[in-house]
């Protein structure tokens, strides 16, 4: 493990944070600060406490899966990976769908908060043989997917209504491509 692949990872898992923002600031006629940051601040604390629990709840299996534990990390980026592309090209709902009071209301942020860091707590497992850099990798992810949420935000204001861009495929295939590096690493190393 070293900071590449931790920002790598980071970047994958903050783009469903940055897709989110983007379609929420699209809503919106004017910039409005306080939103914003509300929205990247809960997103980046939620993106750095799922990996931690993840890295928690399976740190006591650790000892069992200690000789596949490379496997395992492409297991799981793979599906995580795998899951993001899915949710992108697949076909979506051509129904009007009923507005939000608020969009912006703690409720909703907290709901996506939870909704888009589900993967990262899968990919707490994935720290297990790197406890060392954990905490690291902790704060680079919080960071990054408020970086991410903030600017996704910003764009989605000023672009967001008149461009369309798949960015789960790009967040999948780098999580992927995470995942066979590990891998080769572990089996070549």
């Amino acid at each position: 493990m070293d900071i590449i692949t931790i920002v790598l990872i980071a970047i994958g898992l903050s783009m469903d944070c940055f897709a989110v923002s983007i379609a929420k600031a699209g809503t919106l006629n004017k910039f409005d600060f306080g939103k914003f940051f509300a929205m990247a601040l809960l997103f980046g604390a939620f993106q750095g406490l799922m990996p931690l629990i993840g890295y928690l709840l399976g740190y006591n299996f650790a000892a069992y899966i200690e000789s596949v534990d490379h496997w395992l990390a492409l297991l799981i980026l793979s599906i995580i990976g795998g899951k993001m592309i899915f949710e992108d090209v697949k076909p979506k709902n051509t129904k009007e769908e009923t507005p939000e009071k608020n969009p912006y209301s703690i409720h909703t942020l907290i709901l996506l908060s939870i909704a888009t860091s589900i993967d990262a707590l899968a990919t707490g497992f994935v720290f297990i043989p790197y406890k060392e850099w954990l905490w690291i990798a902790i704060s680079i992810i919080a960071i990054v997917s408020f970086v991410f949420s903030f600017g996704g935000s910003m764009l989605g204001l000023f672009f967001g209504k008149k461009f369309s861009f798949k960015f789960g495929i790009v967040g999948g295939i780098i999580l992927i491509g995470i995942g066979v590096k590990i891998v080769i690493q572990h089996c070549c190393l």
